[in-house]
Formats: structure tokens, sequence, C-alpha cells
């Protein structure tokens, strides 16, 4: 069933619908309440364990409006919600961060004593292997798929797609979650998705408004500041969305940033009236959810006392607060801003009313639980995974090959060399990399370095690769670490240059950061297949191997190449797969 905002506004409500009986009946602190939005986990949770208990305060004592769940695996999620939805008084609105699909939080549980993977949603590519491929047909079925499987775990609300426009490459939090750097290109391909999602059942929700893509601070440590023009915004950051906007986007994603243009002063732009109501509702037309980044980044939890910054985002405009770190401080502000006559009653009615609108055009009010046997039937089905692993065929984006190594031969007694750089925490890094490759060469060697590895390892390393016919370097480098840094320690960044500067023959794959080739431009062939999930990993060595056609262009200006820049390769007669 799509999910489409009614032209007519309010007049589509009359007196008669759920949500405006609903709104009716409730009290003051149940109407902020219902502004509520914190974060759980979706792990099991026992009865009489800390982690139930959370959960039970959150909807018995707090009565929440709703729930940001993160990590699990489907059933388990899907068992978790349908409890929580019982115990609520009235349907609990459920968001998650599916940028990447369903997957990218409800994929990849691996059990650690024998690194088994249990299995999970479809995984896609980020979003910037989307723009690789540059068709719009395949960011709608990323969304449909999204949707699909994300309504069958019991998520109404997956908070994607990213419509920043990543124009900074040293950008710590945006990245590979981006489309891209084409404005246009991303408006694209941001509405696309935007219909594939909501055409099947779920609400799309542009991030981050009004556009982090020209940062180099990470909202999750500091402040970023946008020192841009209004013009440049209106012709970058700010397209992507009005073209979202205009194909009926469900709800927005504020971004903790801030826009001097704009607001005039060091406020973020989640607590902007100027941002939130004067350019998203007023101006661009804006009649969905507006929902906060999380209110637990330190941009704004560092500025103001918590139940303070939860009043400032409603008077700035928004609608659901978002992973408020303390949810009994938040709904003491707000009611205590309302009692002091510092905000209105009315405007308060107006986000409730939005919140429980979106419900029940959801069906939540007729329907709150999901059939469980149903997600096996659904999610993570063959038919999901193989879209999956077109999106990463089609995007893998040769920028170099000096030597003409590819496609390679596949002679199976070739020495190969695979070096995995990955977290200590990512046991799946280079898995079905390595698995592919060793199909076909058999002699295949492999090593895994880490941030902790040392010159004195590095060295042992290369004098293994100078025995090797070839040594493939993956660097699963992702869009963020602790410390908001997406580069590479100095001794791996030594390696690669050393090992380019063997005459061995070598290959360089970026898996995540595809920025990282400026760091070493002697390196001579380079491709990026945007993310390290698995069927990104596969799709990488069919590219090298000749068994697909390399297609993907680049969706952004990499070191020296532009955008649009890519090898075309085409795959090896014989070779090819489906």
């Amino acid at each position: 069933m799509p999910y489409r905002l009614d032209p007519a506004g309010d007049a589509w409500y009359d007196g008669r619908s759920w949500a405006v009986r609903t709104l009716e009946s409730l009290t003051l602190e149940e109407k902020v309440s219902q502004l509520m939005m914190p974060f759980l986990l979706g792990d099991f949770a026992p009865e009489g364990s800390s982690a139930a208990r959370r959960a039970r305060t959150f909807v018995e004592t707090h009565q929440v409006g709703g729930i940001i769940v993160s990590v699990g695996s489907p059933t388990e999620v899907a068992a978790k919600l349908n409890w929580l939805q019982r115990l609520s008084d009235l349907p609990l609105l459920v968001g998650a961060d599916l940028e990447a699909g369903a997957g990218f939080r409800f994929d990849g549980v691996v059990h650690a004593p024998t690194n088994i993977w249990l299995g999970g949603a479809t995984r896609f590519p980020a979003l910037m292997a989307v723009g690789a491929s540059g068709d719009p047909g395949m960011a709608y079925e990323m969304g449909r798929v999204t949707a699909l499987e994300a309504r069958a775990i019991g998520v109404h609300v997956p908070f994607a797609p990213v419509l920043d426009v990543n124009n900074n490459p040293e950008n710590p939090v945006i990245n590979v979650r981006s489309f891209g750097e084409d404005p246009q290109r991303v408006s694209a391909l941001g509405a696309a998705f935007v219909r594939g999602m909501q055409d099947h059942g779920a609400i799309a929700t542009a991030k981050h408004f009004p556009g982090h893509g020209d940062t180099e601070v990470d909202s999750h440590i500091a402040l970023p500041v946008i020192r841009v023009s209004r013009e440049r915004m209106d012709s970058v950051e700010l397209l992507p969305f009005r073209r979202a906007v205009e194909v009926g986007l469900g709800a927005v994603m504020t971004a903790h940033i801030t826009v001097p243009e704009i607001t005039g002063a060091r406020t973020p732009a989640t607590l902007a009236p100027a941002v939130l109501t004067e350019l998203l509702r007023d101006e661009m037309g804006f009649g969905g959810l507006v929902v906060t980044d999380a209110m637990d980044m330190a941009a704004v939890d560092r500025l103001f006392r918590r139940g303070e910054a939860a009043v400032r985002a409603l008077e700035a405009g928004a609608d659901v607060i978002l992973m408020p770190p303390d949810v009994g401080a938040a709904r003491r502000g707000i009611v205590d801003a309302v009692e002091s006559g510092r905000m209105t009653e009315e405007r308060i009615d107006r986000s409730v009313l939005r919140i429980l609108r979106a419900k029940e055009k959801l069906g939540l009010d007729r329907a709150r639980t999901v059939d469980i046997s149903r997600v096996r039937r659904v999610v993570g089905v063959q038919a999901h995974t193989a879209v999956a692993r077109r999106v990463a065929n089609r995007s893998v984006t040769v920028l170099k090959d000096e030597r003409e190594l590819l496609p390679l031969a596949g002679t199976p007694t070739a020495s190969v060399y695979s070096v995995t750089y990955r977290r200590p925490t990512d046991l799946r890094a280079g898995r079905a990399f390595n698995t592919s490759l060793r199909q076909t060469y058999r002699r295949l060697r492999t090593a895994y370095v880490e941030p902790g590895t040392t010159r004195a390892e590095y060295d042992q390393v290369l004098a293994r690769a100078r025995q090797m016919n070839l040594t493939v370097v993956s660097l699963h480098v992702g869009v963020r670490t602790a410390s908001g840094s997406v580069a590479l320690p100095e001794a791996t960044l030594e390696f690669v240059r050393d090992l380019a500067r063997l005459g061995r023959p070598s290959i360089v794959v970026a898996f995540g950061n595809p920025y990282l080739l400026s760091e070493f431009p002697d390196v001579g062939t380079y491709l990026t297949a945007w993310s390290g999930v698995p069927v990104a990993e596969r799709a990488a060595v069919d590219a090298i191997l000749g068994r697909i056609d390399v297609t993907g262009r680049a969706p952004t200006r990499i070191g020296t190449f532009q955008i649009g820049d890519g090898l075309q390769i085409p795959a090896r007669t014989g070779a090819a797969i489906n």
C-alpha cells in the first residue's frame, strides 16, 4: 500500500478519524509522550532482564509514541516489537536506520566463538554504489526491497535515504552514505528511492536537512559549521530535498549543523526555526513529519540542558524527538514549557496530530503487530538478495589499471596474496572476498592487518608479497571511527606505497571510503566497491576476474579523477555469470 501525504492537508481529516479522536482523548503529558522516540537494541531481552525493564519503562511509564530500534536478527526484532506494541496503550511508530537496506541493522549477526554467520535481512552496498550505477531504477528497487523487509519486521520509518550531497572528500560522517557529489544526480536517485519505499508501505525519511555534505566535522563529536551562501545551498544542498518533497516525501530528519547564512548564529539546524519552519515548512511546503537527528549527539547535547534542547527543537518546528538522552527530562522540559506559557498546547497538538495521522495512514490503528511466520517469507529472500547483487555488480568502479591487469586470467596455480585491512571487531571483512578468490586461486594466501599493526609486521607482509604473482590489498575503511577519522594509519599508507613501488603486480580495492586513492597516487590498479558488505566483496572478485562487465562510474571526484570517470571493462568471453 503506498504511503502518501494527503494534498488537501487538514481538510482530509474530520472529527471521525482515529487520529483526531485519539488526540482529543489525550492529556498534555500523554501528548508530549507521543513526541518521544528513544533508542532500543533489537537484542533478546528475557523477562526480568535489565533490557526488558528498560523497554517496559519507555512504554509503560513514559508512554512513548515510538521507538528507534537497532541491531538484531529479523525474527528477534519482530518478536520484541510485537511485545512492545502489545504493552503500549497506543500503537508505536517504529523507526530504524536502514540506509543500506534492512540488513543495515538486521544482518551480520556472527557467533564469535565459531565465526558462523547466522543470517539476516538483505544488505545493500552503500548509497554511493547506487550513484556509481547512475540508475534511478536501481534506487527505486532498493527503496522497494527495504520497505517490504522493514514492514515485515515491524519497522514503519526506515530512516533513509541520505540526501546529503557529498561535495567534501574530507567529510567524516557522510562519505559513501551519499549518492554522490552531483546535486542533480542525487536528486534523481533520491526521488526514485523515496518513491520505491513509499509505494510499498513505509515512510521515507530524507536526511540530513538542510544538508550535511560539505563538512569536515562529525556532528556526533562536535558542531559542524557550513559556511556557504544561500544561493549555493539552493543549487546544491537543498535541491535533493526539494525534489523529494515534490514526489510526496513522508519525513525529514534534521542535521546537527549550523548554517550561519540561514540562522545568523551558531544554532544547530535542529533547533533553528529559520531552518525547520521558515525554510522547510513555509518555503518548501513540506507537510510531513520532522524528526530530529539523535538528540544524544554531542553537537546538541553539549550545548543545552536536555529538557531545554527538546523544547528548542519543538520551537524550531520538529515533531519527533529522536533518542533523547533522558526521556524523563525531555518530557518534563516540554510540559513545563507549556504550563509556563512559553509554548502553547496547540503547538504540541500540531506535532502529535502529524504523528497520529502517520500511524493511521500506516494502518497501525487497525493492526499494530506483524506475523512472525511471514518474516522468513519476505526478509532476506533470494528475490531481494538478487536485487542487492545487481546493485553491487553495476557499481564496481575501476579508476586505474595502468598495467592492464584487468580482467585477470584466473590461472588456478598462480600464487595470489590477499591482504585485508579491517577493524579487529569487523569479523566479516574480507570473508566473502577471500572465499570467492579461493574458488579460482587454490594457493591463495591471506593476511589480516588492522589499526594496531606495526611497521615491522608490515615489512613481513611486504616480504611475502615479493614472492607472489599478485597481491590484492582490500581496505575496509568505514565512514568514520570513534575519533571521526576516515584515514588509514601511517604504517598502512606506507605499506601500500611500498607495495606499489615493488614493481610486482598488485591491486588495491576500496571497500568503503573511496577517497583513499589520494593517499597513494602511485598505485597502478585501483577499484572501489563502495562498502564491505558480502555482495560488494563478491562483485569485486567477479569484476577482477572478468565475470561481469565493469560499468561503474565515479559519482564524486576522487583524487585527480572527475565525476563520471571509470574504465569500462567488458567481461571475459565465457567467464560471465548471471
